[in-house]
């Protein structure tokens, strides 16, 4: 992710509300970059329903499914104690977000526009 922009811890709850606001519905994949165990994908293209920022609970959730029948279930994946929220610049062809937690290890969110394959 060249040229992220690095949010303030401040800004994110408004920040990630945004983002849930401009892509929801469009079908996302999410990584995680671990420095021990390497990298794994827990969801590859599945619609992304929403992004958030707990303060009281210091955790970022990232929501997909659960909007269709075809993706009746909501899965959720949360970075505890995030210390890092990047967020690519506008105009990329495959905007992206990264949260660092509190050990290193990365989730990355990549968003695909909704004319780039919902059949699949």
């Amino acid at each position: 992710m060249a040229d992220t922009g690095t949010l303030d811890r401040k800004t994110w709850q408004t920040a990630l509300d945004q983002i849930t606001e401009e892509h929801e519905g469009e079908l996302v994949t999410i990584e995680i970059l671990d420095p021990e165990i390497g990298h794994q994908h827990e969801a590859e293209r599945l619609p992304f329903a929403y992004e958030a920022y707990d303060p009281k609970d210091d955790v970022v959730i990232v929501a997909v499914g659960g909007q269709s029948s075809r993706y009746p279930v909501v899965l959720r994946h949360m970075v505890q104690n995030p210390k890092e929220i990047d967020v690519a610049p506008q105009g990329v062809p495959e905007p992206a977000i990264r949260i660092v937690d509190k050990d290193g290890t990365a989730t990355l969110i990549t968003f695909y526009p909704e004319e780039s394959g919902t059949g699949s």
